[in-house]
């Protein structure tokens, strides 16, 4: 996908068209995105026990990724991005109307399935 999670993104169609907001979440299967503040549905909630309260929820909603485009941090608008290998021969986005490389911020995330304990062959 062109988009990455916590990426500013601005909307080309759709109810919310011209909207800005930040990407929440990713669904790279389906092509699919949630905008913070963009694609908004009210949910009747009924409630479930005693202890939670039911009512009326508003929450952001999936829209395609192909109905938005990235906001470059550098040149502050819209741009279409492209792919280059960056000094290190890793995959990096850049803008194409400013050809500038878009930083990656990374989270410290650890794979499940990543330790060494349990792999065949440490007799």
């Amino acid at each position: 996908m062109h988009v990455r999670v916590d990426d500013q993104v601005y909307v080309l169609t759709g109810k919310d068209t011209g909207k800005t907001g930040k990407i929440i979440a990713c669904f790279p299967k389906t092509g699919r995105v949630i905008v913070q503040g963009v694609n908004i549905a009210t949910r009747h909630v009924k409630p479930r026990s005693r202890t939670q309260q039911g009512g009326i929820i508003r929450q952001e909603m999936p829209i395609d990724a192909s109905n938005v485009m990235l906001v470059c941090p550098n040149c502050k608008r819209p741009s279409k991005t492209g792919y280059r290998f960056g000094d290190d021969n890793r995959k990096v986005r850049f803008c194409k109307a400013c050809n500038e490389t878009i930083s990656v911020v990374r989270k410290n995330v650890k794979k499940s399935g990543s330790s060494d304990e349990g792999k065949k062959g440490d007799a």
